[in-house]
């Protein structure tokens, strides 16, 4: 694995993420093994894959056929046998691509994907991936494999920005596509029409899926701290602007603040968790501080 590939994988990240884990805060579809509440009982009906056994499964789902082929155990799995599916869906438009310091905006949400993904796939449960801007870009089916870790990765790492975005019909489409009940973890800077993207929140929660909203920003889109006179290179396609931003900046502010409420007021009122961060903050407290909140919130 080449080293962009392995920076998205934050060691201290990963030791404190994993500690605190994560869990469905309501009924997702599945067999859950102690952890997670399921609306199913019984005997899964529909098998879906083979996954090689690992001590602690339960031998009886043991295929002895392939046992006698390959000389190796697997697990026969069941489409209800999946714990929960994480829908991993990360913002690859090109306004993602700013940066005023170390990460730009995308590369901070590559990694926030990647920790995450580890933490889920680590516990057992499943994830997917969707990298979008106007329609979904790169798409990895769910799997609770392991293995599925480097896919991830390396779709993540490979991914370049260049085009606009259009997050409302992305999530329109996930949620007449997705089947089954899941978690939907959203990561953008959600630089698009407001009133679509909170449609298509709703659609997503009216389908029963649990949705988390990740907004990630640059200091600089949040603080504003430029002086004299400055051109603005706009991204998606907006004109270059050139002025004085000492004479905007209470006007920025105010309206850059009101986005921000009116976008967390409305993931609270769809009982959506919003989680506010920032490319100069270490990636292991943004993560660890959400996922130690979630741990508290989830009963």
């Amino acid at each position: 694995m080449d080293p962009a590939t392995l920076r998205l994988l934050d060691p201290k990240a990963i030791a404190r993420a994993e500690t605190l884990g994560m869990n469905a805060r309501f009924m997702v579809e599945g067999y859950m093994a102690g952890e997670h509440k399921s609306p199913y009982r019984g005997f899964a009906v529909e098998f879906s894959q083979h996954r090689e056994y690992t001590p602690g499964d339960d031998v009886r789902h043991l295929d002895w056929k392939v046992q006698a082929k390959t000389e190796r155990y697997y697990i026969k799995q069941y489409e209800q046998e999946t714990n929960f599916v994480a829908h991993l869906l990360l913002d690859g438009s090109e306004s993602m691509n700013y940066r005023s310091g170390d990460l730009s905006k995308l590369e901070y949400g590559k990694m926030i994907a990647a920790c995450l993904a580890y933490v889920i796939l680590h516990q057992r449960d499943a994830v997917a991936l969707g990298i979008f801007d106007e329609k979904i870009q790169e798409y990895l089916p769910r799997s609770d494999n392991r293995d599925n870790l480097f896919k991830i990765m390396n779709r993540l790492a490979g991914f370049a920005p260049t085009r606009e975005t259009k997050i409302a019909s992305v999530l329109h489409g996930m949620a007449n596509q997705i089947r089954r009940k899941g978690i939907v973890i959203l990561i953008s800077d959600f630089f698009d029409d407001e009133e679509e993207i909170i449609e298509g929140i709703q659609h997503l929660r009216f389908s029963g899926h649990e949705v988390i909203v990740m907004q990630v920003l640059d200091p600089s889109e949040i603080d504003f701290p430029f002086t004299g006179m400055v051109e603005f290179d706009g991204l998606e396609n907006i004109p270059k602007i050139q002025t004085r931003p000492t004479q905007i900046k209470k006007t920025y502010h105010r309206e850059f603040e009101a986005f921000r409420k009116r976008l967390r007021d409305a993931c609270e009122r769809h009982q959506c968790h919003f989680v506010d961060v920032r490319t100069d903050e270490p990636l292991d407290e943004v993560l660890s501080n959400y996922l130690a909140f979630r741990k508290a919130t989830v009963g």
